[in-house]
């Protein structure tokens, strides 16, 4: 499979300018969509950030970006993405070895300027630009623009700068699932700043193959965090906690730390680790294993093999608006569809980077990325290959919420358990129990479902769902 390339084209490199007013961070913008349609370099905001770890704060989505946890000797680069939603920005960067996520959110009380239009660019991130925010105290006033200077377009075509960055498959996948997980996470802990600082110090901040260590649980103690070696109700799995060490840069302007995940089970899970700052929230959401990124994790499969999801998905994109919370309800109303079917078209769009997901507001926010739910599915290998078992008639319905897979000699039975999910008798649903998506057995079986419902004409359920009798 060709391997896609993203291509950045800044009018010229970002940079820390000092003027009389005080310095002043200028970010140059390559690509993206507005309210308007697409730009080529747009603007979206002039003023200043007001909270005292500014500066600080984007250095740790840009170490994300150029950073791999995990063998870390092969260097990758992502410039950030950043979302104007109307009232607020957002800084969003994902690790080369994809097992880390960041995402700055600067709120109003944070900027003090105009926020000039609404959607989503990349931003140049250079070395000499790291080196200069490094120097930036906390006391400093930081003027903020992002995007060119109105004149930069006619009087800076000769200082161009390009990068081209191959993309693979699996930070594409990555984003999507991302969102898709943090969706089912509940707060977990909150603490206050100083046992904010105290338990990230306390971590190992190495960068060597920590995925080869065995996971371990935070779990609230009153006030405090203590670690554990089980999954103890109410506890977050911590794999790789040197991939926190980037929060240090903030800590002494924390306010809070808050804990996010799923309830806990047996298996590692991911987790976002957000410290509360002033103005601002700067969240790390971690991958159950610093050794496992995110793109395998399965998590978009079943809302890529929804059948009317897609056509569901369409409606619900030409209502948004760069909202920086979306609200399923209204957009219920808007598209006259139901709640769950606005949700699961929001899922779908996250495969595509089309919504995000904040955990600390519990909402999706509408962002956009340079790729298709099309490029979701082709890079998807489990996808791939349960079409390919629906295409080649592998697939037998029988009754009782049972199906037959077979695959060349080998033949599996997918079976839907009382609470509408489905099992496997195959090697995966063994290994993982779920865990980490559906097989592409159980995948194959609702994409059958959804053709069949599709051509014979299924009962329809009471969220307007059509459904095959025998697999649903």
């Amino acid at each position: 499979m060709t391997q896609a390339v993203q291509t950045y084209a800044y009018l010229r490199p970002s940079a820390v300018r000092s003027s009389g007013a005080g310095r002043g961070l200028v970010l140059e913008t390559s690509g993206g969509l507005s309210a308007t349609g697409a730009a080529a370099n747009p603007r979206f905001f002039q003023g200043f950030l007001t909270a005292p770890a500014a500066a600080a704060a984007l250095l740790v989505v840009a170490d994300v970006a150029a950073a791999r946890y995990y063998q870390p000797q092969r260097l990758a680069s992502l410039d950030p993405v950043v979302t104007a939603n109307g009232d607020r920005l957002r800084f969003e960067s994902f690790s080369g070895c994809c097992g880390v996520y960041a995402r700055l959110d600067v709120l109003p009380e944070g900027l003090d300027g105009e926020l000039l239009g609404r959607g989503t660019t990349n931003v140049d991130v250079n070395h000499p630009l790291r080196e200069a925010l490094d120097l930036i105290g906390p006391a400093d006033p930081l003027h903020l623009s992002v995007g060119p200077e109105e004149l930069a377009v006619t009087t800076l075509e000769g200082r161009r700068v390009e990068k081209r960055v191959p993309l693979p498959g699996r930070w594409l996948r990555g984003f999507a699932e991302t969102q898709v997980l943090a969706a089912g996470f509940d707060l977990r802990a909150e603490v206050p700043s100083a046992e904010a600082v105290r338990f990230l110090r306390s971590l190992p901040r190495g960068s060597g193959r920590s995925g080869a260590r065995s996971p371990q649980w935070v779990v609230a103690a009153g006030r405090a965090l203590r670690q554990t070696s089980r999954p103890v109700p109410g506890a977050v799995c911590l794999s790789g906690p040197e991939r926190l060490s980037g929060l240090h840069r903030v800590l002494r302007h924390a306010v809070a730390l808050r804990v996010y995940g799923p309830p806990a089970g047996p298996s590692p899970s991911a987790a976002v680790w957000e410290v509360v700052l002033p103005g601002m929230r700067l969240s790390l959401t971690l991958s159950p294993d610093a050794a496992r990124g995110f793109s395998g994790e399965g998590g978009v499969l079943p809302a890529l093999a929804a059948g009317h999801a897609e056509a569901d998905a369409e409606l619900v994109w030409a209502l948004l608006a760069w909202e920086p919370r979306i609200d399923p309800a209204e957009l219920a109303e808007q598209a006259g569809l139901t709640t769950d079917r606005v949700r699961a078209a929001l899922t779908r769009l996250g495969t595509a980077g089309q919504v995000g997901y904040d955990t600390a507001e519990a909402a999706y926010f509408h962002r956009w990325l340079p790729y298709g739910s099309g490029r979701a599915e082709e890079q998807n290998p489990r996808l791939r290959a349960a079409r390919a078992l629906v295409a080649a008639g592998a697939v037998r319905l029988e009754g009782g919420g049972v199906a037959v897979v077979t695959v060349d000699e080998h033949v599996q039975r997918v079976r839907m358990g009382p609470d509408g999910k489905l099992s496997c008798t195959c090697l995966w649903w063994a290994n993982y129990r779920g865990g980490r998506g559906p097989c592409k057995h159980a995948l194959a079986v609702s994409l059958g479902s959804n053709q069949g419902a599709a051509t014979d004409g299924g009962a329809e359920d009471g969220a307007g769902n059509t459904a095959v009798e025998g697999t649903r």
